[in-house]
């Protein structure tokens, strides 16, 4: 895979290479943990109850390639639907932080170089999410969480 020098500078999120697209998830996991949202003022909440495909040790997908499938409710993230789902993933997503004008963090793997930096500077769910099949639907507001800084 060759990826453009500083791709994530220069080149819109809609003009990049789907390549350029996937390797801008920084691997945190957040946008996998289930979200209540307030039906009445809008207001996303995060629980840290996973969904059952993220592995909370990777924070990756165990099942990438075909999530949608299995789990149809499931939000598939590209240019054309980031504008409408914007607001409910984590201000530190390197899809929300391009969206809205900011730069990656210092800590994401482009520009840190290292995978792991997200998980050591306690950005991602790893130890904190646990997978939604170990808790009933009912209790997930007993696990609203603040977001993951």
């Amino acid at each position: 895979m060759t990826l453009r020098p500083r791709f994530w500078e220069k080149i819109p999120l809609n003009r990049m290479t789907p390549q350029e697209w996937e390797v801008l998830c920084d691997g945190c996991g957040k946008c996998c943990l289930n979200k209540l949202e307030d039906a009445d003022t809008g207001e996303v909440a995060f629980t840290r109850v996973s969904c059952r495909l993220l592995d909370t040790e990777s924070c990756r997908c165990g099942n990438y390639a075909i999530r949608k499938q299995l789990v149809p409710e499931c939000v598939v993230l590209t240019p054309k639907t980031l504008p409408d789902v914007a607001y409910w993933l984590p201000r530190t997503c390197a899809y929300r932080r391009l969206h809205d004008g900011r730069g990656l963090a210092s800590w994401h793997p482009l520009v840190s170089g290292d995978p792991e930096t997200v998980h050591e500077m306690g950005v991602s769910v790893r130890g904190l999410a646990v997978p939604e099949y170990t808790v009933s639907e009912d209790d997930w507001e007993d696990h609203i969480i603040d977001e993951v800084p």
